[in-house]
């Protein structure tokens, strides 16, 4: 793999996955949506040709047409492709943990979103490697963030309510860039798990007194039990590292 061609380097994890790429000597293509609009097939194809990407991880946001295009060009030409599912495909009810054999079922709008653009991916190109994820975390606090959205919650509404009988699926953004950055090295296929909370099962409660103390937030955490659901994404332990190893439980 030598020129890595990335969707969504305008969000938050995807210049994780770009920093990890180039630091291996890879050329990061990036998608310029100002010039080349998703919504445009016959434009896409000829940036595509033009670029002459030989893998594609497919980061940002778009229609499952776009999704199918990228796997379909993937599929031509026998180059790795991986897409950024979400933990949100599965819904509280039934409350998980997740299998990959478990069939998605949800209500949420971005987790039916996230469905339609698997099935489209899968569709155009059953090779492609599909990568659900959980809620991201990094120390710069900004963007689709964790740290962010709890800063925000402590600003907005005075307090960081965490349920203690939530355990959701997360994990630290260079990890999930490392894990996605080597499925495309093995030119992986199928259906992964990424989560890091799969085997510690950290409740939310315990990840945000501990995120506080080592990001040294003076958040007021109010702990309640209003929202249940055991949301971990089982399946590939084995890819990414546990949360211990970067945050100490309290």
């Amino acid at each position: 793999m030598s020129r890595l061609l990335i969707t969504g380097l305008s969000g938050t994890l995807a210049p994780h996955l770009a920093a990890q790429a180039k630091a291996l000597g890879i050329t990061v293509l990036p998608w310029p949506r100002q010039t080349v609009s998703p919504d445009d097939t016959a434009a896409g194809e000829l940036f595509l040709s033009r670029m002459r990407p030989d893998a594609i991880a497919h980061l940002g946001m778009g229609s499952e047409a776009w999704a199918a295009q990228l796997a379909g060009y993937a599929a031509r030409h026998a180059m790795p492709l991986v897409f950024t599912s979400s933990a949100r495909v599965f819904s509280h009810e039934p409350p998980g943990p997740h299998r990959r054999e478990d069939p998605p079922q949800t209500s949420d709008e971005y987790g039916l979103y996230k469905q339609r653009c698997e099935a489209a991916i899968v569709a155009a190109n059953p090779a492609a490697a599909i990568a659900r994820i959980g809620w991201q975390i990094d120390a710069a606090a900004h963007g689709n963030n964790m740290l962010a959205a709890l800063d925000q919650w402590q600003a907005q509404q005075g307090e960081v309510a965490a349920s203690r009988a939530w355990i959701p699926a997360c994990s630290f953004m260079d990890d999930t860039a490392a894990a996605l950055l080597q499925l495309l090295l093995e030119r992986a296929s199928g259906l992964f798990h990424l989560d890091s909370n799969a085997v510690e099962a950290w409740r939310f409660d315990e990840l945000v007194t501990a995120l506080a103390r080592h990001f040294n937030r003076a958040w007021q955490i109010r702990v309640h039990d209003d929202y249940r659901h055991d949301q971990r994404l089982l399946g590939n332990e084995a890819r990414m590292p546990a949360l211990s190893r970067r945050l100490r439980r309290p």
